[in-house]
């Protein structure tokens, strides 16, 4: 998908929009602050910047499935109460069928190991009002 996403509305109508089905790929996960963290790092959590983001809870699903914003975050709530931001990530389909659920399991369990690692400029990040978020290594 190479549109400008300016919100979440923007990312479902691209993956709508993609010749091949999309089955969209989101990861929720939570700032935290590390126990190794020096007096500075904790000063800019405290702050609300800084801090690690640890993966929580994975979830995939085609864009027919989708609707706002606000529906995926009530989706949430009912297993995850407490999230800071969310990664998404779109697996293309071949030759006009979506890929299973099944399927996705391998590329969602990478996205997770790719987020504890720091390695996110692939993936698109929504904070929780479902708008995009450009993070930088500190």
């Amino acid at each position: 998908m190479s549109t400008n996403i300016t919100n979440f509305d923007d990312l479902i109508a691209a993956a709508r929009r993609e010749p091949e089905p999309q089955r969209l790929l989101f990861v929720f996960t939570r700032a935290e602050l590390p126990e190794d963290c020096t007096t500075a790092q904790r000063a800019r959590f405290e702050a609300g910047a800084g801090g690690a983001l640890t993966p929580l809870a994975c979830l995939d699903k085609v864009p027919e499935e989708l609707g706002t914003f606000g529906e995926l975050l009530e989706e949430s709530r009912q297993f995850l109460q407490d999230w800071t931001i969310v990664f998404v990530a779109a697996l293309s389909g071949k030759g006009g069928l979506v890929t299973s659920s099944e399927d996705a399991e391998g590329p969602l369990n990478k996205m997770v190991e790719s987020i504890k690692a720091g390695m996110v400029s692939s993936f698109i990040a929504f904070d929780i009002d479902g708008l995009p978020v450009m993070l930088t290594a500190s």
